[in-house]
């Protein structure tokens, strides 16, 4: 799926060609505002970090699901670094 995603690294938005499965994306239900975490999926060895309001996903270079535990609060602290 072609989507658009903000790259931190670059300062920019940029589009990229995404697959979301059960293999490579965690779905995180308890999501109680925009700014939550919803899903985090492995990238060409990169993290996209959804959340779940309107914002772009971010993604963010050489990080994966597994180095951050699957953890929706790790993912949040990602978000946070690159803000």
């Amino acid at each position: 799926m072609e989507m658009t995603v903000y790259n931190p690294q670059k300062g920019r938005l940029e589009t990229i060609d995404a697959v979301f499965t059960d293999e490579n994306t965690t779905w995180f239900e308890n999501c109680a505002d925009d700014h939550d975490v919803s899903m985090i999926t492995d990238f060409e060895g990169d993290i996209l970090i959804s959340e779940s309001g309107y914002s772009y996903p971010i993604r963010i270079y050489s990080v994966s699901r597994a180095d951050i535990a699957y953890d929706q609060r790790k993912a949040k602290e990602l978000i946070r670094l690159y803000e």
